[in-house]
């Protein structure tokens, strides 16, 4: 006798559903089709009722079933801790972002903190007598949406050990070890905010993460699962200062989690930052920032020094996630790909020189790309990158010449949210505007595809017999669905290895 299915709990039959996926090599069309499972797997399809329902049933009349949906690029713990700083994307102005921080409360930590920023294109510039005439003796930072950069006050200055300068910011490296301090919360604190945001982005669809905090990963990872954390498949990346370690314990890309309490975790890439970003003005570029006609941005570490660590990375049998965002950082990145036989991906590609494109498709390295960011960053790129000859954001060129595309979020900052990412692929805007470079728009069903596990590529993940059941359940045709539709998607289930992590 059939059953129905609650959270938690296997699934054995998705009952009428309809199949969307690109690529598709079924018979069914737009027929509805019974999905069995069996051991976390597809075991069978046919249409609707032609084999018998046992066990526990999910009814899927009316809606869609897709692969589940990964995110290529999230920092979890700092994503998950936003939910308790302040939001300052509003702010357009340095005094707005000050007005935004003034009465928050600190932490339990006795800190203040505001995140998301954007001070590119602000009126006036960030001062620390500005900020410490507004927050006083309470260590205050204010956090750039891009995480290269952040505003303190000066009692956060001496809390951190940074000297005073005119503007108080941090930037690149002296602002991720000040991230990477304000991310050390108590661990049951912090595994318990990461279970709640996953719970929420298991909500929208997602089953699995590339996680790219800065931390040991593997001792967190390990913690989580023993704690019973099961709402994604994880694969966690690994630092250059870590590095020595990984390599010292037999860690390999692709592994599972050693000793762990499940198979949902597994080792990721190194993850190396080659260079700045767009809105910190750091990101390596060939030609000069429109506004600062002697910045070309910054190199974080020298090209002999990249390929020394992408060498011992891959010697170690770890893959590479190397983040280059100007395009003179690409070429450098693609160039330590071709020098050292190291395989992965490029992180953002957000400026990807001509000559370059087809490399990506030549070398087998991944264009993991965060699409949200095309349009929150769309003014400031024709702003700043107005010199350019490059092209930014340029997806369309990445998938014609071949490039396996991997979406992400990079939150926290964006949203954790695919159908944000497909949407902007796919449109290339938002809130009423014209589409910003709307030739280097994709299909959806490229969009869909690079927002699961095996991106774009041709073995992206399927719906066939012997696949993993990693499945969502979609209350429209993310095919067909307009930009709203698609933006707004109901999720009626999502499915984990034939685990329901998420019911409507």
């Amino acid at each position: 006798m059939a059953s129905a299915p609650e959270v938690g709990g296997d699934v054995d039959v998705i009952a009428g559903v309809r199949l969307a996926a690109r690529d598709r090599f079924d018979p069914f069309g737009d027929q509805p089709v019974d999905v069995h499972l069996a051991g976390g797997r597809i075991a069978d399809i046919g249409p609707a009722g032609a084999l018998p329902r046992s066990g526990t049933v999910l009814d899927g009349s009316g809606t869609w079933l897709a692969a589940g949906l990964w995110d290529h690029h999230v920092h979890t713990v700092q994503w998950a801790l936003n939910a308790q700083r302040t939001s300052l994307e509003a702010a357009r102005s340095a005094a707005e972002a000050l007005t935004l921080i003034r009465d928050v409360p600190p932490l339990a930590d006795g800190r203040r903190i505001g995140t998301g920023y954007r001070d590119a294109l602000w009126p006036d510039a960030p001062a620390l007598d500005a900020v410490d005439a507004v927050t006083g003796d309470i260590p205050t930072y204010l956090v750039n949406a891009d995480a290269h950069s952040m505003w303190l006050n000066s009692a956060a200055l001496r809390r951190e050990g940074f000297p005073a300068t005119a503007d108080g910011v941090l930037r690149e490296n002296d602002a991720f070890e000040v991230s990477r301090r304000l991310n050390e919360v108590e661990p049951s604190l912090a595994d318990a905010m990461v279970r709640d945001a996953a719970a929420a982005a298991a909500a929208r669809g997602v089953v699995g993460v590339v996680d790219l905090d800065m931390g040991w990963n593997d001792e967190a990872w390990r913690r989580r699962l023993a704690g019973g954390f099961d709402l994604w498949r994880v694969e966690f990346a690994v630092y250059p200062h870590h590095l020595d370690r990984a390599l010292a314990e037999g860690l390999a890309s692709g592994d599972p989690l050693r000793d762990a309490a499940s198979d949902l975790v597994h080792v990721g890439p190194l993850k190396v930052i080659a260079d700045g970003s767009l809105g910190t003005r750091t990101a390596a570029c060939s030609q000069p920032y429109a506004d600062d006609p002697s910045n070309l941005g910054t190199l974080n570490l020298m090209p002999d020094d990249l390929r020394e660590l992408m060498t011992a990375a891959a010697g170690g049998g770890l893959a590479c996630a190397i983040h280059a965002i100007g395009d003179r950082a690409n070429t450098v990145a693609l160039d330590a790909f071709a020098a050292t036989g190291a395989w992965g991906t490029i992180e953002h590609a957000q400026l990807v020189a001509a000559p370059d494109l087809r490399r990506f498709a030549r070398l087998g390295v991944g264009a993991s790309v965060q699409p949200v960011h095309l349009l929150d960053d769309r003014d400031m790129t024709d702003a700043l990158w107005a010199r350019q000859t490059a092209r930014a954001y340029a997806l369309r060129s990445l998938q014609d010449a071949g490039a396996t595309l991997l979406f992400g979020s990079d939150a926290p900052v964006a949203p954790l949210d695919p159908w944000a990412a497909i949407a902007a692929a796919v449109w290339r805007t938002r809130d009423g505007r014209d589409p910003w470079q709307p030739d280097q728009a994709l299909d959806a069903g490229t969009a869909l595809a690079a927002s699961t596990r095996g991106g774009s590529a041709d073995d992206a993940a399927t719906i066939m017999p012997g696949e993993v059941a990693d499945l969502i359940l979609c209350g429209a045709d993310p095919l067909t669905a307009s930009a709203d539709e698609v933006r707004r998607m109901p999720v009626a289930a999502t499915i984990l290895g034939g685990r329901v992590t998420h019911l409507a």
